[in-house]
C-alpha cells in the first residue's frame, strides 16, 4: 500500500455540483414527455396539476428523509449502501443490481432517445428512426468519456449544462406567456368530476409517469462519499434541489396546457416541441426543439455520473465483481461508468420509450420505498447511531412518502401486471447474482 505521504490528495465534488446532479437527474424526459401519456385518460387541468404537486410533495418528503440516512450513513452508493446496512447485504445487492440494470441505465436510454427525437424534429427533412438512435448513442458515449476522465472535468460539465437547463426552462415559460397567439382557455381551479378523476386507477398509473419525472431527487446520496462534508451539506442539497424542481415542473406543465390544445398533445412524446409550436410557430418550434434537446444533455450526464457509484460499491464489497470497484488516479470508477453506459446503449437499440418509463419508474419507486421505511427500522434498532441531521416532521413526513408510493405501486400491479412480473424476475436474477458473488467471496 502506498504511504500517506505519497498518496494523492483526494478531490471532492462541490455542493453546487451535487445540487446540479439532483436538478439535472430530475429535469429530463419525464416533464417533457409524460403529459402526453397522462392526457390519454385525464382531461382535467386541475387533476394534471395535482399529479405534479403530489409527486413533488412525495419527493420533498423523500428528500427530507434521505437527508437523515445520507448524513448517518455517508458512504457513496445510494440505496445499495442504505438497504445493505439496514436490512441485509442481499437487499443492498439487489438494489444496486436494479439501479445498474434498470434504475439508471434505462432512464439514460429514455432520455437519450428523447434527445434524438427532439433533435431530429428540429432538423427539417430528417425522419429516419435510426438517425434519432444514432444521436442518442452518440450522446451517451460523449458523456461517458467526460465522466470517466477526471473529477474536475466531470463537475464542470455537469454544473455548466445544468445552469443552461434552468435558464432555458425559465426563458421558455416566460416566452409562452408573452408570445402565445392562441392561448388555451384553461383554469387550474377544480371543476365538477375532478375528484372522481383523482380517485381513478388512471390517476394512479399517471403518477408513475410523474414519479419517473421526479426520479433523481435522491441522486446526491450516490456521491455522498465524494463530498467533503456530507453530514452538513447533503440535507441542504437534497431539499433545495427537489424544491426547485417541483416549482419548475408545476410551471412547465401549466405552460404546456396553456400553449397547445390537449388533443394535439394526447399520446404524444414530443410535448415540448408541440408546445413550442403553439408559442413560436413552425419555424420557431424547430429552433426551440433544438434548444430543448440541449436540456437533456445534463440529465444523461447526471445519471452517468451518479449511477455507477452503486456499481463501484458492489465491486468494493464483492471480489468476484472487483473490476467494477476499480478507480483511476482521480478516484473515478471508470469501469463502472463504462459498464452502465454499455447497458444503456443496449436499451437504446432494443427498447421503446414508454416501456422504459413505466418499468424504470416502478422499480426505482420500490427501492426508495424500502429506503424510506428503513428510517423507522434504523431508529428502532440503533437509537444511539449519530445522526447529524434528523428528518423534520418525523414520522409524518416519511409516512406521506410511503403512502403515496405504496398507492402508486399498487395501481401499477393492478393495471400493468406483466411489468410487475418482469420486475420480480429482475429481482430474482439479482438474488442469483448475489448468491454466486457471495459464494465466490467466501472461496476467495
Amino acid at each position: 500500500d502506498p504511504s500517506p505521504q505519497n498518496a494523492p490528495m483526494k478531490s471532492f465534488y462541490s455542493p453546487r455540483t451535487a445540487a446540479a446532479v439532483i436538478i439535472a437527474n430530475m429535469v429530463g424526459t419525464g416533464v417533457f414527455t409524460s403529459l402526453g401519456f397522462q392526457l390519454v385518460d385525464i382531461q382535467s387541468v386541475f387533476a394534471i396539476m395535482m399529479l405534479w404537486f403530489i409527486g413533488g410533495v412525495a419527493s420533498i418528503c423523500g428528500a427530507a428523509t434521505y437527508a437523515e440516512l445520507g448524513a448517518a450513513l455517508p458512504r457513496s452508493g445510494g440505496e445499495y449502501n442504505f438497504l445493505g446496512r439496514i436490512y441485509h447485504p442481499v437487499a443492498g445487492f439487489i438494489s444496486g443490481w436494479v439501479s445498474a440494470v434498470i434504475g439508471f441505465a434505462a432512464p439514460i436510454a429514455a432520455v437519450a432517445l428523447a434527445f434524438g427525437k427532439y433533435s431530429t424534429a428540429a432538423l427539417p427533412g430528417v425522419y429516419a428512426p435510426w438517425v434519432g438512435k444514432a444521436l442518442a448513442c452518440g450522446l451517451v458515449i460523449l458523456v461517458t468519456l467526460v465522466h470517466g476522465r477526471n473529477r474536475k472535468a466531470s463537475g464542470q460539465f455537469q454544473f455548466g449544462f445544468t445552469a443552461v437547463k434552468v435558464i432555458l426552462i425559465l426563458s421558455f415559460c416566460l416566452a409562452a406567456f408573452i408570445f402565445t397567439q392562441n392561448p388555451q382557455p384553461i383554469s387550474p381551479m377544480p371543476q365538477a368530476g375532478d375528484w372522481d378523476v383523482m380517485t381513478s386507477a388512471a390517476f394512479g398509473v399517471s403518477l408513475i409517469y410523474v414519479s419517473y419525472a421526479y426520479t433523481g431527487w435522491n441522486a446526491a446520496v450516490y456521491i455522498s462519499g465524494e463530498l467533503e462534508n456530507p453530514q452538513k451539506d447533503l440535507p441542504r442539497i437534497l431539499i433545495f434541489g427537489t424544491g426547485l424542481v417541483m416549482m419548475l415542473y408545476v410551471l412547465l406543465n401549466y405552460v404546456f396546457l396553456y400553449a397547445a390544445p390537449m388533443g394535439a398533445m394526447e399520446g404524444q412524446v414530443e410535448i415540448g416541441y408541440i408546445a413550442a409550436k403553439g408559442i413560436f410557430g413552425e419555424t420557431g418550434a424547430r429552433i426551440a426543439g433544438g434548444m430543448l434537446s440541449l436540456l437533456l444533455i445534463s440529465t444523461v450526464s447526471a445519471m452517468t455520473l451518479a449511477g455507477p457509484r452503486a456499481l463501484q460499491a458492489i465491486g468494493e464489497d464483492f471480489k468476484a465483481l472487483s473490476f467494477l470497484g476499480k478507480v483511476n488516479k482521480d478516484s473515478i470508477p471508470r469501469n463502472a461508468i463504462y459498464f452502465q453506459s454499455a447497458i444503456a446503449l443496449i436499451y437504446i437499440v432494443t427498447s421503446s420509450f414508454k416501456t422504459i418509463v413505466v418499468f424504470a419508474g416502478a422499480m426505482l419507486a420500490r427501492n426508495s420505498f424500502l429506503a424510506i421505511l428503513g428510517v423507522f427500522v434504523l431508529r428502532c434498532r440503533e437509537p444511539d447511531l449519530p445522526r447529524p441531521y434528523k428528518t423534520w416532521g418525523y414520522p409524518i413526513v416519511p409516512l406521506i412518502y410511503l403512502a403515496i408510493t405504496a398507492a402508486m405501486l399498487i395501481f401499477v400491479v393492478m393495471e400493468e401486471p406483466h411489468k410487475a412480473v418482469f420486475g420480480v424476475c429482475v429481482i430474482a436474477v439479482g438474488v442469483v447474482f448475489y448468491l454466486v458473488s457471495a459464494w465466490l467471496n467466501r472461496n476467495k
